[in-house]
């Protein structure tokens, strides 16, 4: 289902990385190695909100990795 524009909310790097607990530098990687979209306004990058929901909801699909 797409969101019509004026119904879209977009975050900032840093309130997407708030969300996940990562640092702004890991969502930056993700952004730039296309993992998850953004929109370049000027200098920064604004992810949108459904995007961030997608790849969160993901995760219950991932393959936990453990450690030693």
């Amino acid at each position: 289902m797409h969101e019509t524009p004026a119904a879209m909310r977009f975050l900032t790097v840093q309130e997407v990385a708030d969300t996940m607990r990562v640092s702004s530098m890991t969502v930056y990687r993700m952004v730039h190695a296309g993992e998850i979209p953004a929109i370049r306004f000027g200098r920064s990058f604004r992810i949108p909100e459904s995007a961030m929901e997608q790849l969160v909801g993901h995760v219950g699909n991932w393959e936990i990795n453990q450690a030693g």
